[in-house]
């Protein structure tokens, strides 16, 4: 587990950390994390996890298969940086990762030190909030190193904007 957060130290700028995938409750925690740092004048963080392949016998298919994941983060986090910028003007960092997705989330929370609240999107569906809400906030909490902010996944721009800034 990382120090002590150094966000509000000279040289440093506080974080909101967004993982960006293709849940529709996550434009959600993107509106609410840019609006957010806009307002408190912290910067942004996206983070896009591409699942690690399955062992395969032949050589070459796993490279390709993250190659192509690697791609398909990348247009999503463009994508979802061009909602931030739309919301707030904010312009986010962009990371890719390759790993498992609670892994890779804690990994670098672990190596940002400025990283300060990580903005989730519970989903509105009868499966439950989903499973980085369930497995971060639910089972991890009490040793999760950052707070961690759930934006329920219902509420409007227009909601999110009164309760973010």
């Amino acid at each position: 587990m990382s120090g002590q957060r150094r966000s509000y130290e000279a040289g440093h700028r506080p974080k909101f950390m967004v993982v960006v995938d293709k849940t529709p409750e996550c434009a959600r925690a993107i509106h609410f994390a840019s609006r957010r740092a806009a307002r408190t004048g912290a910067s942004m963080l996206m983070l896009a996890v591409v699942d690690p392949p399955d062992d395969f016998e032949w050589l070459g298919v796993g490279e390709v298969m993250i190659e192509e994941g690697s791609e398909e983060a990348a247009k999503l986090l463009e994508a979802a940086a061009r909602e931030a910028r739309s919301a707030a003007g904010v312009e986010p960092e962009q990371v890719i990762r390759v790993g498992k997705r609670a892994d890779e989330i804690i990994k670098l929370i672990n190596e940002d030190e400025d990283v300060s609240f990580l903005v989730l999107a519970a989903g509105s569906s009868k499966e439950g909030p989903g499973p980085l809400v369930t497995n971060l906030a639910g089972k991890a909490a009490s040793t999760f190193p950052v707070p961690i902010v759930i934006v329920p996944g219902r509420l409007t721009d227009e909601e999110i904007d009164a309760l973010a800034g």
